[in-house]
């Protein structure tokens, strides 16, 4: 439920926050391009590693994950296993699921991606945390 009363010091709080989450997607973007990865690539393969504490993921699971509809991630599947960076392996207990696998060259792409990006949350991590202290 909205407040009824905002003061400008909410005001001021929330568009800090909407910059710095800016400011760190844009730096997510410009690593994922010097990698040679669009920067939907990058997050799909860090949804694919990350996805359940590395439970496997299928193609719906992708499509949740970034708020894709099916046919979006299918084809985003499709180029990331044309471009060598996931496999698609059939579920041992269900035939019918195809499930998705990083490549040893997308899991060196990602780990020096994520290596980088948890540099940079160590660095905003204060102002973020500042900014997030009001409301807590």
């Amino acid at each position: 439920m909205a407040r009824s009363r905002l003061s400008q010091a909410d005001y001021t709080a929330l568009a800090e926050f909407r910059y710095l989450i800016r400011c760190f997607l844009e730096f997510s973007e410009d690593e994922a391009k010097q990698h040679g990865l669009t920067p939907r690539h990058h997050q799909a393969l860090l949804v694919v590693k990350g996805y359940k504490g590395g439970r496997p993921i299928t193609v719906g699971d992708l499509a949740e994950r970034l708020r894709l509809r099916h046919n979006t991630a299918v084809e985003l599947a499709n180029r990331l296993a044309e471009g060598g960076l996931v496999e698609r392996v059939q579920d041992d207990s269900d035939q019918r699921r195809v499930l998705l696998r990083l490549t040893a060259a997308a899991e060196r792409h990602l780990a020096e991606l994520s290596g980088a990006h948890l540099d940079e949350l160590s660095r905003i991590k204060p102002l973020l945390e500042q900014v997030l202290h009001r409301y807590s």
